[in-house]
């Protein structure tokens, strides 16, 4: 994979320069995401979670092909208890990270844009969309080869970050369990033959 130039996957994108090598390397995975605009950036407003992806609502005013879509990272990362720039995390978690929310924008570029303005309703509003939405992120970025990476995210947010009690039960309930992404992976290779 290191073989890979990296930047072949930068047109279109917008990268913060503490984090170009590992989105270009997430966007590796996503070969059909080449033409697609996005723009990665650090945000200070991101509510229960690291990052955030979500089509840039100008661009649903037009047609699908043209969306524009943005991915909102914190800057910031609270390991054990202590506040560390986003970009010093193990480069494994940042691809499981990152790769779940390409995951995002590859649901959201099959969408219409009233299926995706309807989306984002039901997002804010069940907790039962929420689940079925990231658990379809997470197998998007199983389906491109991210498997072990989200795995490695997962085993990070769970034992390792020191986050709270409550945190670790959203993820537990909003998000597919290690062994159901242990399964997906083994099924894998039988629905690509």
């Amino acid at each position: 994979m290191d073989t890979i130039d990296y930047f072949d996957y930068a047109h279109k994108k917008t990268i913060p320069a503490d984090l170009q090598r590992v989105i270009l390397k997430a966007l590796s995975f996503y070969p059909d995401l080449k033409e697609v605009e996005i723009e990665f950036k650090f945000s200070e407003d991101i509510r229960k979670s690291m990052m955030q992806a979500q089509p840039r609502f100008t661009s649903m005013l037009g047609s699908r092909k043209r969306r524009s879509y943005l991915i909102k990272i914190s800057r910031c990362f609270a390991l054990k208890g202590k506040k560390m720039p986003i970009h010093e995390l193990p480069e494994d978690v940042l691809l499981g990270w990152i790769g779940h929310e390409l995951g995002h924008i590859t649901d959201y570029l099959r969408r219409s844009n009233w299926s995706l303005l309807l989306f984002g309703i039901g997002y804010y509003t069940s907790k039962s969309f929420i689940i079925a939405s990231e658990r379809v992120a997470d197998t998007y970025a199983i389906d491109h080869g991210l498997g072990d990476y989200i795995l490695t995210t997962k085993d990070f947010i769970l034992h390792q970050a020191g986050m709270s009690e409550r945190y670790i039960r959203r993820i537990k309930r909003l998000y597919l369990p290690p062994e159901e992404i242990m399964l997906m992976m083994e099924n894998k290779p039988l629905e690509d033959e």
